[in-house]
């Protein structure tokens, strides 16, 4: 069975790892990877290599990102990405048994509706989830409608696609992938992480991710300067900072962190930790502060408390680690310090279902 995986960045590159490690055990599989979007941005740490690095070979390069982040640019690369994969499915659409997209990304989107012609049976990873604050939200759900198949994190996901595409055929809760990981990736010890990275988190230590709201683009400046204003002033932890991805005003937010801490030695701002070590950060951290989908999906697994800021995340089922908060720097430290006075997270993660890369496997064997 010849699967094709597209794999836009270094986020959905590691919800894939588990599967391609499975995939990869069988015979009866033979992967394609398809690398795009800011994989191949040198900007962005030309994370390509992350993927060679786990032992995989990348079948296809496709380049379609623009230096810059406007609206314009986003827009521009959404139709340069549709471009270049009307090629390329033109030429290959017939070298693949199923391939796998996943989540929510504008690249992803266009990469996926230009296959539709072509009648690419595409396989989606975590369908059926709501983000009201970002315009991903209109990309995950289109994505849906493309696919034939869906694996989904949740049984309240799975109602969801069903509702959307008018079945439930071929519709499969398997849990949230990634969370596979935290089981098959072994972590780096505090002293191998301060050895790589020069960071000991034996520190009381603030794991933060924000990305910018796409809905409502005015507000990102003043939603990073009350950031800012709350890590300046919580100075009693260091800072470990992943930067944002390429969505629009994405520079905006990596500038003002770049001036305001690149000589503030309790502050390090990483372009790209990779999965081993972004989840032995978030293992010996205190709590996650952001917007990410990490601290929504995978901070429950590790005992974790998240202060997830703002509208991004918006709609997405949480569970009762995380404490939703305004983009607001008094706001922001009065929820650090409600969870200092709370010990670890011992609840249960409601995105985490035994074996998701087993059980997908399983499911796609029965599909030829």
């Amino acid at each position: 069975m010849k699967i094709g995986v597209l794999t836009s960045s270094r986020a959905d590159f590691g919800i894939y790892l588990p599967l391609l490690k499975e995939l990869a055990k069988d015979s009866f599989f033979e992967i394609k990877i398809i690398a795009f979007g800011t994989h191949l941005s040198t900007f962005h740490g030309e994370t390509v290599n992350d993927i060679r690095a786990q032992g995989f070979e990348i079948d296809y390069n496709i380049e379609s990102m623009l230096l810059t982040d406007s609206t314009e640019s986003i827009s521009t690369a959404i139709g340069l990405t549709s471009i270049k994969f009307a090629s390329f499915w033109n030429i290959n659409s017939r070298q693949f048994d199923l391939v796998f997209c996943l989540g929510d990304r504008y690249e992803m989107y266009a990469s996926v509706i230009a296959g539709i012609p072509f009648q690419i049976p595409f396989a989606h990873i975590h369908g059926g989830e709501t983000t009201l604050g970002a315009i991903d939200n209109f990309f995950r759900h289109s994505i849906t409608l493309a696919s034939k198949y869906h694996f989904v994190a949740t049984k309240h996901f799975a109602d969801k696609v069903t509702q959307l595409i008018g079945s439930n055929t071929n519709v499969f809760h398997v849990g949230a992938l990634s969370l596979d990981n935290l089981s098959s990736i072994k972590k780096l010890t505090i002293e191998e992480f301060r050895y790589k990275w020069g960071i000991d988190l034996s520190k009381k230590t603030i794991l933060v991710t924000f990305h910018p709201e796409t809905i409502a683009l005015d507000n990102n400046r003043q939603y990073i300067n009350e950031i800012i204003a709350a890590i300046i002033t919580l100075n009693e932890y260091q800072f470990l900072i992943t930067m944002p991805n390429a969505d629009t005003a994405g520079s905006l937010i990596r500038n003002a962190l770049i001036d305001n801490f690149k000589n503030i030695g309790r502050v390090s701002l990483i372009e790209n930790l990779g999965s081993q070590s972004y989840f032995t950060a978030m293992y010996y951290c205190s709590l996650l502060l952001g917007n990410t989908s990490s601290g929504i999906i995978e901070a429950a697994s590790c005992n974790k408390y998240v202060v997830n800021l703002g509208d991004r995340q918006k709609g997405r089922l949480t569970g009762d680690n995380v404490i939703h908060t305004p983009v607001n720097k008094d706001k922001i430290i009065r929820a650090v310090k409600f969870i200092e006075m709370k010990d670890d997270y011992i609840g249960d993660n409601i995105y985490y279902k035994e074996g998701a890369a087993i059980q997908i496997v399983k499911e796609i064997k029965n599909f030829i």
